[in-house]
């Protein structure tokens, strides 16, 4: 993992990771529809709060404002983006042009994923493209910005600059397959890491422990993913319908024992102390904090989990 000086073309991310800062990360999900505002608006709730903002690509399979169109938005905003691309919707074709296009336009961080089946969302008949992998696009991009060579091996001209991000999820089986995920997409190059919310922070401490016997954490910035409970019925849908997702029984019994009322604080009160422990530990070097349509909520939770004020860079 580099902890050497940027160049000036280096995202506000980068810089605060390779300053060895606790990194602070947002998410944004575009509007299914054009209103620009909507946008805008969750945006204003983010700014100063977060070091960057995940804005996702027809997350969950349902069609919405692409991510680019969105991270452009922010931008004007005064935020940077995180610009996901999802290997579902596009070839390699299509790929390689909106990277191009992102860099061209001031977009320095990118997140390369998978998808959602398109089986779970609004069109389920829609044909999943998935010309290559999230690894592979990891590794593309990292071709593309290194070498300046398109997928092809054709030359680029002038080559695109971005910070390469990928996800990780600790939860899912088999779990003993976890770390070897990690390290392939570390191998592939990645720079850093956001893994699925934490809800079973024991599971994730051996994630961690074994990541950091291998070396990985020496490798890569890791940012661990924190979502906060809005209810119970969130809990035991997180539990009970979500693939890959760990909801230890606790966390439920935990929001059932506070009044109606109190739920979403107690959510919160929950997220903070997790926040807390991430920061003492070994091998984390950030959270990224999923609030989606809870935007409001993030200067609140950033306070109480003491992470403000965020680190400024020119």
């Amino acid at each position: 993992m580099s902890t050497e000086t940027y160049s000036n073309s280096a995202s506000n991310l980068e810089k605060v990771l390779k300053a060895g800062e606790f990194a602070f990360t947002g998410e944004l999900g575009p509007p299914r529809g054009t209103d620009t505002e909507e946008v805008r608006e969750k945006a204003r709730f983010l700014k100063g709060n977060v070091d960057s903002v995940n804005i996702t690509d027809n997350q969950t399979a349902v069609v919405r404002m692409s991510s680019w169109a969105a991270s452009l938005l922010i931008i004007e905003e005064g935020l940077e983006p995180n610009y996901q691309m999802v290997c579902r919707d596009r070839n390699r074709l299509a790929m390689q042009g909106d990277i191009l296009g992102a860099s061209a336009l001031g977009i320095r961080n990118m997140l390369c994923l998978s998808g959602d089946h398109q089986q779970f969302g609004d069109h389920p008949d829609a044909k999943g493209v998935f010309d290559i992998d999230s690894t592979q696009l990891i590794a593309m991009v990292k071709q593309m910005r290194d070498e300046g060579l398109f997928l092809s091996g054709g030359e680029i001209e002038h080559p695109p600059k971005m910070f390469i991000g990928a996800a990780s999820n600790p939860f899912a089986e088999p779990y003993e397959w976890r770390v070897h995920r990690l390290a392939k997409k570390i191998e592939a190059g990645a720079d850093f890491i956001q893994t699925q919310c934490i809800y079973n922070m024991e599971r994730f401490r051996e994630f961690i422990h074994v990541a950091n016997e291998e070396g990985l954490t020496e490798k890569i910035y890791i940012l661990a993913g924190v979502t906060p409970m809005k209810s119970i019925g969130m809990a035991r849908y997180m539990k009970g319908k979500v693939p890959g997702m760990d909801v230890p029984d606790e966390i439920i019994d935990r929001l059932k024992g506070v009044e109606k009322g109190k739920v979403a604080d107690e959510g919160i009160k929950i997220a903070c102390e997790q926040i807390e422990e991430f920061k003492e530990m070994k091998g984390v070097h950030g959270v990224h904090m999923m609030a989606i349509e809870w935007e409001h909520k993030v200067p609140e939770i950033a306070e109480k989990a003491k992470v403000l004020p965020r680190p400024v860079f020119s």
